[in-house]
């Protein structure tokens, strides 16, 4: 007679192991109507200029496979890109363009992790870090963050064992939106060098800093592997694509995976992320400044309210502090406020609850108005 439970045989245990993402689970849910402070995603439209490129490549038949790696113009245009905007030097033969930031963490991770090898993560930290490296047969090892919401450097030595093989950093930081000092920077690719551990460094949110600067550890060690996208950017998140850039031996590895989970990105999101990269950047410093002056609106509001933040310097969350998260995540949603729950995203998130600010002023303040009914 077959087995009814097979729960641990018929699945993956890697896969039953993991859950569906929290940040998911919320957006799926949420009600046409529902105030969305829960994703992350710009609301502004995708510039005309990308549009069109993407237009013109449909028109011309550009819809075929490209190669692997990447149409050599972008990955060209990319080069110069970190050259310029990141001040450290890539060929263009060590940057692969994948399907988002996500491929491009998958393939990382892929070409790094045995089973049994620890990925330093922060944690509180985005949702894909930790799922990824369970997948690979890894062990993520969660790193606290400071009173600043930032990972110090003291905390990843602390972490380090000879099982080591990655640490992933986050700057500006999704769930936090905190940004990391040039000195934390620089003693974190110290550290890499020092005990030949490899960094992650998830940079999609590079373009929107608000205090502080971006800094790039690609600038101070080889032991880097970049992910970017033009998914927050260019509010191009549907187009699905990013990239990675590292050196050769890196490349080399991540290039397999690639071949095989993806074999290519869109050939039509290609073109339009190569008007993104070369095209003007009013639009990109718009947004910086939407964002920024939602930032501030959300901010004063939550002091008024009592709830206290940590100011965020970057990206577009903030991450207040919220008792029972879960509870509260549930209240707001219940009246119409999507948020997410802090524990999404850890379990040292317990006690907050991350709110979007890619969404209307006026929606914002909507969302306060509930907030100051509900919590």
């Amino acid at each position: 007679m077959k087995s009814t439970d097979n729960k641990n045989t018929k699945f993956a245990q890697r896969v039953q192991n993991i859950d569906i993402s929290g940040i998911r689970k919320i957006f799926e849910a949420a009600g046409e109507q529902s105030i969305n402070l829960g994703l992350g995603q710009p609301d502004f439209d995708t510039p005309d200029h990308i549009k069109q490129a993407a237009i013109d490549a449909i028109n011309e038949g550009f819809t075929s496979y490209t190669v692997g790696a990447g149409i050599p113009e972008l990955r060209n245009a990319l080069s110069l890109k970190f050259k310029k905007e990141n001040n450290f030097d890539v060929s263009s033969d060590e940057i692969i363009v994948t399907s988002g930031a996500s491929e491009a963490l998958e393939i990382a991770l892929a070409s790094l992790v045995n089973p049994g090898d620890e990925v330093l993560i922060p944690n509180p930290g985005f949702v894909s870090y930790s799922a990824l490296t369970e997948i690979m047969g890894g062990k993520s090892v969660s790193i606290p963050l400071g009173k600043d919401l930032n990972v110090q450097p003291d905390d990843v030595l602390d972490n380090i064992t000879p099982k080591t093989k990655a640490l992933v950093l986050n700057s500006p930081s999704n769930p936090t939106g905190a940004v990391q000092s040039r000195d934390n920077i620089k003693a974190f690719a110290e550290i890499a060098e020092d005990h030949d551990i490899t960094i992650i460094s998830d940079e999609v949110y590079e373009h929107f800093v608000y205090e502080g600067e971006h800094v790039s550890p690609a600038q101070y060690t080889d032991n880097v592997i970049t992910v970017n996208a033009v998914s927050k950017t260019y509010s191009m998140t549907g187009w699905r694509l990013g990239y990675v850039a590292a050196k050769g031996e890196y490349i080399e590895q991540m290039l397999k995976a690639h071949q095989y989970v993806q074999a290519c990105a869109s050939s039509i999101s290609q073109k339009a992320a190569l008007a993104a990269v070369t095209g003007p950047m009013e639009p990109v410093h718009k947004m910086h400044d939407e964002f920024k002056e939602r930032r501030d609106l959300l901010l004063d509001g939550l002091e008024s309210l009592g709830i206290k933040c940590e100011k965020p310097s970057g990206a577009f969350y903030a991450f207040p502090e919220i008792p029972d998260s879960l509870k509260t995540t549930e209240k707001l949603v219940s009246n119409g406020v999507i948020v997410v729950p802090g524990i999404a995203f850890g379990e040292n998130g317990e006690g907050h609850i991350r709110l979007s600010y890619a969404t209307s002023s006026s929606q914002i303040q909507k969302a306060l108005d509930i907030m100051e009914n509900v919590i």
